[in-house]
């Protein structure tokens, strides 16, 4: 039962954890944005001066936040860098003062308008991850105008309370500031599961909610609300009803995260014997930590872009290399598998304007565009194969569709250590390389495609769209973007079957392998590795060690038999809380994701969270 006034928001969990405490609202930043107006002539150059004065105030504050977080910190350096160089990047910076001095517009409006643009461009990237990084443009863009407003910095502690805080959007450098102040937890309207914002308040720790549209109408500063950053929930002036629901349900899900704690550096074998490596995707090189914290043996996806966005120039064969030498020293002697670019055309990645694509999914991105442009793609291979003597590096190509591509890949490599070789620059002689099949193509000759890499890694986001032809970020379709599909299944059993039979290891590095809901099948499939977030990694090895790999292959022959993902959805919801009654009925589901939550709605589970 609810109370008259309780209200629950949704948005998207971005990191886990229940908090319940008062809201510090901090508003809807209007950052002293007015209406547009014309200069004359003699008022323009003042204006240019203005906007500079601005721009320099901005980078300023976060010169300073980085030196505060220096010691205890370091490893979000880069993130406040990449903020710092786009405050002066062509996209915000170039493009404002052009409309400042040509067109004679005010500072507040031009770079309004600059921003604008930017989004135009970001919203064609297909690449979810990619897309996202518009929140870090917007958030450098909100520091120029609060610093032409005057306005000074947010600050989240008030009087010594703690309060979990309220804004339409937040940039890193709030979530440090969050962290040392001791904040219980945040959500905002803007921002997605794969923002550095997410990313990092995962990393310490810090329970949020983003993506919550229109939350801010409906908060008041010192408002009891109940976040749940796991379900993505904010309850609202809570009914005490509610208050002692989740306060049982932080119970118990601490007593369960102390229980799964246990296993985070177990192996993950099963029952009967049988050993998967359970590894880890990073977006960036300092989440690092957090995944040897979490145990991973290893990182089965380094997205490589993060190196190539927001910067005035392509990153150099020496900045990557210091990265990749970093990322190998860090995680030596475990392996790391790191994917060549994956992103569109170079002015984007340059920061520029659009490159022009009417589907852009269906066109110059990841390996298409390294071969297409090889002395970026041969930078690229250059710096990771330097790398190579300081760790133990995997290298993965994207989207491969053909084994044409595939040759040329190996071709543009071989020229790579001819000319390292020449150069008398050491590099390891024998480096794992591997393909990502995420195209329907790539299935249909996986057996081909075996006999010529060392490695299979199947990228489910990407298969899943291109094999039901379904955008994720389509409104109108989300809802049948469906890893169940017998068809994916099907795919998935077809790839591994192709590589064994190679003698090739085969994985999956997309989001289906960090949903404990799909362990049981995924070994019973024949994977070999899964490659996750890090904080589900101690969830999934539990999951590994309460299985037996002849349960799991029967289970799988059973769900390939299904003729609908409504079938296998039901088997699911009959056999896990009947197989797996600790994490399917008593309440570790709120660190889970939302497929996993599905199921046990259905099912009925006690640790499906409802409010």
């Amino acid at each position: 039962m609810t109370s008259s006034n309780s209200l629950t928001i949704y948005g998207i969990g971005a990191s886990p954890g229940i908090v319940i405490g008062p809201v510090l609202y901090l508003g809807r930043r209007k950052s002293g944005r007015r209406s547009h107006r014309l200069l004359g002539t003699e008022e323009v150059a003042k204006e240019v001066e203005r906007f500079c004065g601005a721009t320099s105030r901005a980078e300023a504050q976060l010169v300073a936040v980085r030196e505060t977080f220096a010691d205890n910190l370091a490893g979000y350096a880069p993130i406040i860098d990449s903020h710092i160089l786009m405050l002066r990047d062509r996209m915000l910076n170039a493009r404002a003062l052009a409309l400042i001095e040509r067109e004679r517009h005010d500072a507040e409006w031009a770079l309004e308008q600059a921003l604008a643009e930017a989004r135009q461009v970001f919203a064609r990237i297909e690449d979810h991850y990619l897309r996202e990084r518009v929140h870090d443009v917007e958030q450098v863009a909100e520091r120029i105008f609060r610093c032409l407003a005057g306005e000074e910095e947010q600050r989240f502690l008030v009087a010594g309370e703690k309060h979990i805080v309220a804004a339409q959007d937040f940039a890193p450098e709030d979530i440090l500031h969050m962290a040392a102040e001791q904040v219980l937890g945040f959500f905002s309207e803007k921002g997605g599961e794969t923002s550095h914002v997410a990313i990092m308040a995962r990393t310490l720790g810090i329970p949020s909610v983003v993506g919550a549209d229109e939350a801010l109408r409906q908060v008041v500063s010192g408002d009891l609300a109940i976040l749940d950053g796991g379900s993505g929930r904010i309850i609202l002036r809570p009914s005490r009803e509610q208050l002692d629901q989740y306060r049982e349900y932080q119970r118990r899900q601490q007593e369960y995260s102390e229980e799964v704690a246990i296993y985070t550096h177990l192996a993950a074998e099963t029952r009967d014997g049988l050993r998967v490596r359970i590894e880890a995707n990073l977006e960036i090189a300092e989440e690092a930590r957090q995944a040897l914290a979490s145990g991973a043996a290893g990182i089965g996806l380094f997205r490589s872009e993060y190196s190539y966005l927001g910067k005035k120039e392509l990153p150099g064969e020496d900045e990557l290399f210091m990265v990749y030498q970093g990322l190998l020293s860090r995680l030596a002697p475990f392996p790391v598998t790191i994917r060549t670019l994956d992103a569109g055309g170079d002015k984007l990645l340059a920061g520029g304007g659009p490159g022009g694509e009417a589907n852009p999914a269906l066109g110059l991105r990841a390996i298409r565009f390294s071969l297409r442009e090889p002395g970026i793609f041969k930078v690229q291979l250059r710096a990771l194969l330097r790398a190579s003597v300081h760790g133990r590096l995997r290298i993965m190509f994207p989207m491969l569709a053909s084994l044409c591509e595939l040759k040329r890949i190996k071709e543009l490599l071989g020229e790579v250590r001819a000319e390292l070789g020449r150069e008398e620059i050491p590099f390891s002689a024998s480096i794992p390389i591997g393909i990502m099949i995420e195209v329907p193509s790539a299935v249909s000759i996986a057996d081909v495609l075996a006999r010529e890499v060392d490695f299979f890694s199947i990228g489910t986001n990407d298969l899943i769209q291109y094999a039901l032809a379904i955008d994720r970020g389509n409104e109108h379709v989300a809802q049948m973007y469906e890893p169940l599909h017998p068809a994916v299944l099907r795919m998935i059993r077809q790839v591994v079957e192709a590589g064994h039979q190679a003698g090739i290891e085969v994985g999956i590095c997309g989001e289906m392998a960090g949903e404990i809901s799909y362990v049981p099948l995924l070994l019973g499939l024949g994977l070999d590795q899964l490659s996750m977030h890090p904080l589900a990694i101690p969830y999934v090895k539990r999951m590994v060690r309460d299985s037996t790999a002849e349960e799991a292959e029967a289970l799988s022959l059973e769900l390939l038999g299904c003729a609908s993902a409504q079938e296998v959805h039901n088997a699911l919801v009959d056999y896990l809380p009947r197989r797996y009654p600790e994490e399917f009925r008593n309440g570790g589901i709120g660190y889970l994701r939302k497929s996993c939550c599905t199921v046990l709605c259905k099912s009925g589970g006690g640790a499906a969270l409802q409010g």
